[in-house]
């Protein structure tokens, strides 16, 4: 009899295991591995696929565009770094926090609040496995010790409190400490402050402070790739779906090529840099490829925000190369140039090669989209500013899914765009709105503010809406 029991006992185990291993290979097999491929700093005009008048070759990312779909209407949630980031994993304008111009600075704390659900949390309450490989810039706890970082001890609130399972990188590539980290720990101890006074003036590292020994910036951008590669390659036969954030710290200074890549654009080292990055890219998606990943992942390709033009944008402009394409303005503007992005998506068997969407679309996005991707429904207290494109990937011919866009400039201005219309509202006292139609002045010469009042006040209310509600997404306020 007890014999009997224990034998069923065991067959019940052994058929909620196998239960267990075929519920999770259908999880596998029905919802797609997500790659989400963040470059920092790369401009509109920085790809072919996008501009073809670039004049720095691009052929891995204009690879990818034509076996995916190319959105030409695609922004960043700001025209800087932190902000977009938070949007991206928040689905959440930054400017609804703290953090309402610039960026984060060394050491700062975490602007995402720890019971802010985020991306990353979200799939992972689906059964994926995250990673973040790259570029954080979204601040820490860091431990200290007579009023300096205490390198020695864990460093709280991190990528790992915030939905990751997993991270390695480089907090932010041009600030100290100059160093890797995984996980919460610094790798090796900073401690050489005289290392970065060292470096070459072209590497426009804006802060000083502690590196490891032999710190080398030429060696970022091709490490945070390999690990990107091996994450993909021991995560190939797992039973879980896997969410992928490789955030890039190119083409941002420091401007640091590696040496294979030096001089190869006959322009300046940021075309150099620009070539590589395009070059690692290649080498994640061929990764997908390699180990057969290829027909069940969505990989999206993107920037953070415009080409930076203090990095070496003469040299381009002298060889014909305009990193913002057909737009006005750079990195940091709330012209189209600091916020207008390449942006392409890829998902063989649902997404159609070469396909082009030219819906406006926003990287707050990526949450409600990825969100319907796995087949469930933001949280209501969740993604206020996340719209789903999950539509546009299936048919570039499906409507807009967003009634208005908010811009978020470096100095704080914000800027409203809705259909053809775009408002620019300084944030200068005395400085006047900006008004432009962009259906017939792509390059924003024209400011038509004084002859369209009513579209200024309707847009300029709608924005004031937008602010006061909370939320620009149906929901709770």
């Amino acid at each position: 009899m007890v014999h009997s029991k224990l034998f069923l006992f065991r067959r019940i185990i052994v058929g909620l295991l196998l239960l267990s291993n075929n519920w999770a290979t259908a999880q596998k097999n029905n919802t797609p591995n997500i790659i989400v491929i963040l470059t920092d700093d790369l401009g509109y005009g920085d790809v072919k696929a996008f501009y073809p008048k670039s004049k720095i070759p691009t052929p891995q990312i204009d690879r990818l565009a034509s076996e995916g779909m190319r959105f030409t209407d695609a922004h960043s949630g700001s025209a800087y770094c932190s902000p977009t980031r938070y949007g991206i994993l928040t689905g959440r304008y930054a400017w609804r926090t703290s953090l309402r111009k610039g960026v984060l600075q060394p050491y700062d704390p975490p602007i995402i609040a720890r019971d802010r659900l985020t991306l990353p949390e979200l799939l992972r309450q689906q059964g994926y496995s995250t990673a973040c490989i790259g570029k954080w810039h979204l601040g820490w706890n860091w431990p200290m010790k007579d009023g300096q970082p205490d390198f020695s001890r864990p460093i709280s609130d991190g990528p790992t409190t915030r939905g990751f399972d997993y991270y390695f990188g480089t907090d932010v590539p041009n600030y100290p400490p100059y160093c890797f980290i995984e996980n919460d720990r610094t790798v090796g101890i900073p401690s050489d402050s005289q290392l970065v006074k060292k470096m070459p003036a072209s590497y426009v590292l804006r802060y000083k402070g502690p590196a490891v020994p032999d710190w080398e910036p030429t060696e970022i951008l091709p490490k945070i790739g390999q690990r990107a590669v091996r994450y993909i390659k021991d995560h190939a036969k797992d039973k879980k779906p896997f969410f992928l954030y490789f955030t890039l710290t190119s083409p941002h200074e420091p401007i640091a090529p590696s040496k294979e890549w030096q001089g190869r654009s006959g322009i300046n080292p940021v075309a150099d840099f620009i070539m590589e990055t395009d070059s690692v890219v290649g080498a994640v998606v061929a990764a997908v490829r390699k180990n057969k990943l290829n027909k069940n992942t969505l990989i999206i390709f993107t920037s953070d925000n415009g080409h930076a033009p203090y990095t070496g944008l003469k040299p381009l402009l002298d060889a014909g190369h305009n990193p913002s394409g057909p737009f006005r303005g750079y990195k940091g503007d709330s012209w189209e140039g600091g916020h207008h992005i390449p942006f392409i998506a890829i998902w063989p068997g649902k997404i159609k090669p070469g396909t082009v969407n030219s819906n406006v679309i926003c990287l707050t996005d990526l949450m409600a989209t990825c969100a319907e991707v796995v087949g469930i429904r933001m949280p209501a207290n969740a993604g206020e500013d996340s719209y789903s494109i999950l539509p546009g990937f299936l048919s570039s011919t499906s409507g807009p899914t967003r009634e208005s866009i908010i811009h978020q400039g470096g100095d704080g201005s914000l800027s409203i765009r809705k259909g053809p219309w775009k408002l620019i509202v300084p944030i200068k006292s005395g400085s006047a709105r900006q008004l432009y139609n962009l259906s017939l002045d792509t390059s924003e010469e024209k400011d038509v503010a004084v002859e369209n009042p009513d579209i200024v006040r309707q847009l300029y209310t709608l924005m004031e809406k937008c602010v006061s509600e909370g939320r620009s997404t149906p929901g709770p306020r």
